[in-house]
């Protein structure tokens, strides 16, 4: 999945320095990863830690780690997805909302792609109220449907915006492909709350920070990911078809130091690991005076080029240079 912020490209630079401080065996040691995304980070950290916990506000991430994160073993699922892909297409929400020749003119989807999200979206749904799935078969089918409509979506890279014209990857014919998650024995918990309410009910060894760097609102950006995950009916708002979303309090340079800071001062966690890039609205030395308040801090730093989206075919990128840092504290 084409995603903001997404450290794919920076695992192993947060993979070596947690272990570097924390140690390389973490077979006792509990991680959690409280701003998740599409939880890169905890994926990689499942196979070696006790137990992962993991977070996010956002639903449609609270879905992809339900699946990448809580599965842990293997099930059925070669024959669920052969029939999903045979399904044909129907007129719902998706096709009529945001959809080519759709009632609302907006273009994320090609008419045949909006067509056929509904109707497997709405095949997923029966399955679970009729109890022919278990939730992680849910979860993992919700997640494949994601991640295959985000391959044949019409836009440069978010959906803030769509493409006027439907590009040539949206043409393609969806197909929905298998989300396989990480296997081991351990039990992993994910959920779907406000980090400075949570860090009050959990603890562990590890955490975790990569919350929002500037003001650019993720329920904005992915809001017709959430929609496609919930499909509950609403009214979308204005030319993109906007859903009512949570606003992060870490997107606003007037709270998110005081933000930070009770989330630091709430963490039942020995080591703390915070991604926080040059762009961001905390500066590095803001982040330094808040966190050595509560123990012992030191900062690594990679520099490396980061990619954005151009308004192009195909997704073409740019890259684009830029300094990820990684501050470190040991309460």
């Amino acid at each position: 999945m084409n995603y903001i912020g997404s450290k794919y490209k920076l695992s192993g630079f947060i993979s070596e320095t947690i272990k570097s401080v924390v140690g390389y065996d973490l077979s006792d040691k509990v991680f959690c990863d409280i701003f998740a995304g599409t939880g890169i980070v905890g994926r990689n950290f499942k196979q070696n830690v006790k137990s992962v916990i993991c977070n996010d506000t956002e639903f449609y991430s609270y879905v992809l780690n339900k699946n990448y994160i809580e599965n842990h073993t293997n099930f059925e699922y070669k024959n669920l997805l052969s029939e999903l892909n045979c399904l044909e297409g129907i007129n719902g929400f998706i096709f009529e909302e945001y959809s080519e020749n759709g009632k609302s003119e907006r273009l994320y989807f090609s008419e045949q792609n909006g067509k056929k999200i509904d109707a497997v979206r709405q095949k997923i749904e029966y399955w679970k109220k009729e109890r022919q799935i278990t939730d992680n078969q849910y979860y993992f089918l919700l997640t494949s449907l994601l991640e295959s409509a985000d391959k044949v979506a019409n836009t440069a890279s978010v959906y803030g915006a769509f493409l006027k014209q439907i590009k040539k990857s949206a043409q393609k014919e969806l197909i929905i492909e298998p989300a396989l998650f990480p296997l081991n024995k351990n039990e992993h918990k994910v959920y779907n709350e406000d980090a400075n309410t949570l860090i009050h009910k959990i603890s562990g060894d590890i955490l975790y920070l990569d919350p929002p760097y500037n003001a650019r609102q993720y329920g904005a950006n992915y809001h017709l990911l959430n929609t496609i995950a919930e499909y509950k009916p609403f009214v979308p708002r204005g030319k993109t078809g906007l859903r009512n979303y949570q606003k992060s309090k870490y997107c606003s340079k007037n709270i998110v130091n005081l933000e930070f800071e009770n989330l630091i001062k709430n963490a039942n966690f020995k080591y703390i690991f915070l991604s926080y890039n040059n762009e961001g609205l905390m500066s590095v030395e803001d982040l330094k005076q808040i966190m050595i308040k509560y123990g012992k801090y030191n900062l690594q730093q990679i520099g490396y080029q980061r990619f954005k989206a151009d308004k192009t075919e195909n997704r073409n990128h740019k890259a684009d240079s830029t300094v990820e840092y990684l501050h470190i504290l040991e309460k």
